[in-house]
């Protein structure tokens, strides 16, 4: 299971935030710095109301959603590179996700302590990117020693991350993100070897006020960010309130919405922070339906059928023959398997096929 790291200064709402998303109390939220010291880890369903028409159609037992696991990550301060506050805690524990979720504080509370003593959410993102991007420069710096000897020595693969950190290298000592650097797709796959922080995909969440949610478009911070974000990160800006989703996390489902209503708010930060973190991943989902159960099954987006297949259980994807198939779409249109099969929209696919977001699919295999 894929995973994504919750961080952000002290006293922003990352805890608060935590607890939220993974309708759980298992991370301190107290208004003091490093209130968080060991990461805090939860399994978070991603909502999904196509799981419910599914089930209808095949007379399902059970629903199982498709899951992220979000990781409550100490907050860190400037020159967490150099091992200030919890730096090298934080460090490895980001070096560790696979994505992040950046809080940034977007509201004025007197009584809530800002580290920086004021309110500034460009000023908070550059603090925690800069000490990103210092320790990947002392990282890849540390390591083309190495790779140096190793080339010399006639290693192609040194020779190939040399040339990576010949183009990365520079791009980093002018400030800028890992993510942001001009690589081939080879290049892209071969860097992770580097394991670099500033090159994981990145989500701004920015925390609101309560009475300014539903209008936080219209928030000058929230601007900001959505700006900064695409222009600097070229990723996207969630606007949430931690506030809110702490009392949406006790709440049932239908009691939530109409809370939502009331505050002029039609969909949950939380909800959308979970769908946009498990596309950030590179995630989409497949589905199997029958009478025992309607399930949900996460694979990457470029996935082939046997791949797929795997995911369920290896002997599948070794023994793959065909995938039937329909989209969901056209499942639902058609209202059953047999009338999909009628109109000829259910289909078989083989070993080349790439697996679409929404796919119903039943797998033929031989061991």
């Amino acid at each position: 299971m894929l995973r994504a790291g919750i961080v952000g200064l002290p006293n922003v709402g990352k805890s608060t935030l935590f607890n939220a998303v993974t309708r759980t109390r298992k991370a301190e939220s107290a208004n003091y710095p490093f209130c968080t010291v060991d990461p805090n880890v939860g399994i978070v369903n991603v909502p999904d109301e196509r799981l419910e028409v599914l089930s209808k159609i095949s007379g399902s037992a059970e629903l199982i959603p498709a899951s992220v696991e979000f990781v409550d990550i100490a907050g860190l301060v400037k020159g967490a590179s150099a091992g200030e506050g919890l730096g090298n805690q934080f460090l490895s524990h980001i070096r560790e996700v696979d994505a992040i979720v950046h809080v940034v504080r977007c509201f004025e509370d007197d009584d809530i302590h800002h580290v920086e003593g004021s309110i500034d959410p460009v000023r908070d993102i550059e603090t925690i990117s800069t000490e990103l991007i210092l320790a990947d420069l002392d990282a890849v710096q540390r390591r083309r020693e190495k790779l140096n000897k190793e080339s010399k020595r006639g290693d192609k693969e040194a020779t190939a991350l040399v040339a990576i950190i010949d183009k990365v290298e520079p791009h980093l000592s002018e400030g800028k993100p890992a993510i942001t650097c001009e690589l081939s797709n080879d290049e892209t796959a071969l860097a992770k070897r580097l394991l670099l922080l500033s090159v994981k995909p990145t989500l701004f969440a920015a925390n609101v006020k309560d009475s300014e949610l539903a209008d936080a478009d219209n928030n000058p911070h929230v601007a900001k960010i959505r700006e900064y974000a695409g222009e600097h990160h070229g990723c996207e800006t969630v606007a949430i309130s931690a506030q809110i989703e702490s009392e949406l996390a006790d709440l049932p489902n239908d009691e939530a919405a109409d809370f939502l209503a009331e505050m002029g708010v039609t969909e949950s930060g939380a909800g959308q922070l979970i769908h946009k973190s498990y596309s950030l991943l590179g995630l989409q989902t497949y589905f199997t339906t029958g009478e025992k159960e309607t399930r949900a099954w996460t694979i990457h987006v470029g996935d082939t059928a046997p791949r797929a297949a795997g995911v369920i259980h290896g002997d599948f994807e070794r023994g793959f023959i065909k995938a039937e198939t329909v989209s969901y779409a056209e499942l639902t249109t058609c209202g059953s398997i047999a009338a999909a099969r009628d109109k000829g929209v259910y289909r078989m696919e083989g070993k080349e096929y790439v697996v679409q977001e929404g796919d119903v699919m039943l797998f033929k295999f031989n061991v």
